[in-house]
């Protein structure tokens, strides 16, 4: 079968329709792909790199057709019409922009109807493509954040907007139920103690990886997490960084040890979006960190875990109707 590239030799991701010159046919897809290859205006340190993560995610995704067979031996593509959209035209140094580009591009999906998956890029990404959600919402968006680190800091290298900033931003957004923002799988050093401080002033739920580790189940716990992030919104979204999993699981990530394996997110996110999720973004992925691309291969896997769940809550949603 041969695949679509949405451009030069880059496939479209997990084989979906290029949208890139048919936007007018978001409307009539389930799941709309899109990229948003963007790190900071300025990076030091040695993590860097995940601009191309967009790129290297759809060229991973080619070895895969959309069948789980440990999910009921489940075909997303006989269950969901998919498309990609590209990437967003971001700018290079140019944060306010940039910032703008983002939104403007994820608002044209939320009024679309789509279930929309972003692919990072850092961190940073997540507040415009939020923001630009509450615009299109009536009613309070709850989150459900699933990272190693809080991102809640008041600045990043000095950027309102960088990678280490984005729920600081979100803290402040009128559209989002601070009490209904989840930091889950919070764990490790490279968090401050003003990250805890700042995320209970704002009002936000702390799960740590201690508390998923210790739970009955990770159903019983996934549902505990949605209960919060649902409560008194219209919509919850989901936002993944790499770096939950532990580092022997994701060589194309920050270094961070003591974290998920890929069974208790994938379970998670399929938990997550069973219960009805309105979109999600996965971030922080590194290429060049990677030789043999783990991290960039399991973000199809993620992915597909997370429709299988839409699957999942549609069929609910029609059962009951």
């Amino acid at each position: 079968m041969s695949q679509e590239t949405i451009y030069g030799n880059t496939p479209c991701f997990l084989n979906s329709e290029n949208l890139v010159n048919n936007r007018d046919k978001m409307s009539e897809k389930d799941i709309v792909f899109y990229g948003v290859p963007w790190e900071g205006a300025v990076t030091w340190g040695d993590y860097t790199g995940c601009e191309l993560a967009p790129k290297v995610i759809r060229l991973c995704s080619a070895r895969y057709s959309c069948y789980l067979p440990e999910l009921n031996h489940m075909d997303m593509a006989e269950h969901l019409t998919m498309g990609d959209l590209g990437d967003v035209d971001v700018v290079p140094a140019q944060v306010d922009e940039t910032m703008e580009r983002i939104q403007s591009f994820s608002g044209e999906i939320w009024k679309s109807g789509a279930f929309p998956i972003a692919f990072g890029g850092d961190h940073g990404i997540t507040y415009p493509i939020i923001e630009s959600l509450t615009k299109e919402t009536e009613g309070k968006v709850g989150i459900i954040h699933l990272d190693a680190h809080y991102d809640n800091n008041l600045r990043s290298g000095g950027d309102l907007y960088g990678r280490g900033s984005p729920f600081a931003r979100l803290y402040e957004t009128e559209g989002v139920r601070n009490e209904s923002l989840v930091h889950l799988g919070i764990h490790g050093p490279r968090n401050k103690p003003e990250n805890g401080k700042l995320a209970k002033e704002a009002g936000a739920s702390t799960f740590t990886i201690k508390d998923i580790r210790e739970a009955d189940s990770l159903q019983n716990f996934s549902k505990k997490i949605y209960d919060i992030a649902s409560e008194g919104t219209d919509k919850v979204y989901l936002s993944i960084c790499s770096d939950v999993l532990d580092y022997a699981f994701n060589p194309g990530g920050p270094a961070d040890g003591n974290g998920l394996t890929p069974y208790e997110l994938v379970t998670m996110i399929h938990e997550f979006a069973s219960m009805g999720l309105c979109g999600m973004d996965y971030v922080e992925v590194y290429p060049q960190q990677d030789t043999n691309d783990f991290s960039s291969h399991f973000v199809s896997t993620a992915v597909l875990y997370a429709l299988a769940g839409v699957v999942k809550n549609r069929q609910s949603d029609q059962a009951e109707a």
